[in-house]
């Protein structure tokens, strides 16, 4: 009796119950897998293009033209598609290239902003070299430094020397000289060395982008011809019903 009314309490509020049944209709099954999946989840295979479609019926041979296949299942095989690309191209599939591969199979973008990436990770001892030897190299160390010589130079000059605490030729100067050019040698290679590999870092993800674009162009030349294909074919279709009416339209006059 409380089961009854509760049913018709649910139906009198407008609130129908819920058609597992009709949830169930509205899924199909993927043509390779066979799992059920919303109809927004899966794409006709005479949807793709033709060289994806072909190395997915390379697989599967019995799949037909108006095949559901799961959008999962598509990306897989453009990461194949791709991978068998640059084999046959480069006869070699390195880390860079699956990592391509997959970037375009998931529809990811790869690039990526090196510098500050790479300016984050800085040490105290890189942060240190960096700002000497950008000192270093500049117009004010140049300057600076040209100063301190001749200032060294003409007091020791001025004072004479025997009471000088570095007479000409100023041997206590080559020497500050010669310590200072031995420890900027080294923080100019740390530097360098850094700068070398955000250099490296910089053509990698340069070397990606520029593959994935070289890539993902081809395969817009390839939708495009195979779109432009079958518009031909449905103008001509179109044509041909176009063609009949009329001839039907003069039979009957």
């Amino acid at each position: 009796m409380d089961q009854s009314n509760t049913s018709q309490g649910v139906i009198a509020e407008g609130v129908a119950p819920p058609n597992h049944k009709a949830d169930a209709a509205k899924r199909l099954a993927c043509a390779i897998t066979g799992r059920p999946l919303l109809k927004k989840n899966l794409i006709r295979l005479d949807t793709l293009r033709p060289a994806l479609a072909d190395r997915i019926r390379t697989d599967h041979p019995v799949l037909t033209d108006d095949a559901l296949i799961d959008r999962a299942e598509i990306n897989r095989y453009r990461s194949l598609y791709v991978e068998e690309i640059l084999r046959d191209e480069l006869g070699e599939f390195t880390e860079l290239d699956r990592q391509v591969a997959e970037s375009i199979a998931n529809q990811e973008t790869i690039a990526e902003n090196v510098e500050d990436d790479f300016l984050e990770k800085r040490t105290l001892g890189q942060r240190l070299s960096d700002h000497l030897a950008s000192f270093g190299g500049s117009w004010t160390f140049l300057i600076s430094f040209g100063v301190f010589l001749l200032i060294w130079m003409a007091i020791n000059i001025a004072i004479g020397a025997t009471k000088s605490f570095d007479p000409y030729p100023f041997i206590l100067l080559n020497l500050v000289l010669s310590c200072i050019a031995a420890i900027q040698a080294p923080i100019i290679m740390m530097s360098q060395k850094r700068q070398e590999a955000k250099d490296r870092l910089r053509a990698h993800n340069d070397y990606q982008v520029n593959l994935k674009a070289e890539l993902e162009i081809r395969h817009l030349h390839e939708k495009l011809d195979h779109l432009i294909t079958k518009q031909w074919q449905r103008l001509a279709e179109i044509q041909q019903i176009q063609l009949e009416m009329l001839q039907d339209s003069r039979r009957r006059t």
